[in-house]
């Protein structure tokens, strides 16, 4: 198989679990709180990460770095995936899975937008069109399709699925000035990440009863939407000659979330939903063929 299409392929895959974490959520803040939930997820991320960093043979490299950037980890972990996971999920808890997972995919217009302050960068005529359609898209979503009502259908919700949006597009423009490799650096997160997990868990529903559904479906998170899905994703962004072909993959993902909600729980898609969800992709999609046509002229 040539490289193309193993990127592709692996690509795929990555879009595919993906697809599947907003049912997951649905199911496991059905038996237990966003805390709890996070705790369980992060553990067995924790876990595959490390049995990737030995099989990797770079527990050396880990110790290494555990040492002398222990700042770094703490902080990148305590925005990700500490606020982030914690943020979202009570998102998640708030309102319908699939008006909060329409709402997430909003991060990458405000990427563009933070990236003026935090790297410099200018501002394109298609980064504020494509805003346009996006956040009119939640603008419907929030209202259940009354825009012009204002009526939002829980404000605390929305707030915190567009908060995620911030903390994630942080996160991420962030990034591109940290050092370490990417699988130790992760690993490092997680680590550093889970005892400001447990002690927040410990002080605030530690008391909370604990659901078998819920602990296996937030160790389905914890391996498919914070795990096995980061190696597949840069694995194939290393091994394509065209990453932009890779990125489009990312918008079959929303359109696989709603279906599998409308199958394996009790959500009825709302048309609302379905309409916000096409202006957000459609805006999505025009920030993603501006970029495509800047890289090439460039």
């Amino acid at each position: 198989m040539q490289d193309q299409s193993k990127a592709m392929l692996f690509g795929f895959i990555a879009v595919l679990l993906w697809s599947t974490v907003a049912t997951a959520f649905s199911i496991s803040l059905s038996q237990q709180s966003p805390i709890q939930l996070l705790l369980i997820a992060a553990l067995a991320s924790l876990l595959f990460l490390f049995t990737l960093v030995i099989y990797k043979k770079q527990w050396k490299e880990l110790k290494h770095y555990a040492s002398t950037t222990w700042k770094t980890s703490l902080f990148f972990g305590a925005v990700n995936p500490f606020i982030y996971y914690l943020v979202l999920l009570e998102a998640y808890d708030l309102l319908p899975a699939q008006e909060a997972q329409a709402i997430n995919y909003t991060w990458a217009i405000m990427l563009s937008f933070m990236a003026v302050p935090i790297l410099k960068q200018k501002l394109l005529v298609f980064d504020i069109l494509a805003a346009i359609f996006c956040y009119f898209g939640v603008l419907i979503i929030a209202t259940n399709g009354n825009p012009t009502g204002l009526t939002f259908s829980n404000p605390t919700g929305v707030f915190l699925a567009l908060a995620s949006t911030v903390i994630w597009a942080m996160y991420w423009l962030l990034n591109t000035k940290d050092k370490r490799p990417s699988l130790i650096g992760l690993t490092l997160n997680f680590s550093f990440a889970l005892p400001l997990i447990v002690a927040y868990w410990f002080f605030t529903e530690s008391h909370n009863e604990w659901q078998l559904k819920g602990i296996l479906s937030a160790v389905y998170i914890g391996l498919f939407e914070m795990g096995l899905t980061f190696v597949l994703w840069n694995s194939a962004l290393k091994l394509t000659n065209k990453a932009t072909k890779i990125a489009n993959l990312i918008f079959i993902s929303p359109i696989l979330s709603i279906f599998w909600l409308s199958q394996f729980t009790d959500e009825k898609v709302k048309l609302s939903t379905l309409v916000g969800l096409i202006c957000i992709l459609a805006g999505l999609l025009i920030q993603n063929i501006a970029k495509s046509k800047k890289a090439a002229n460039s």
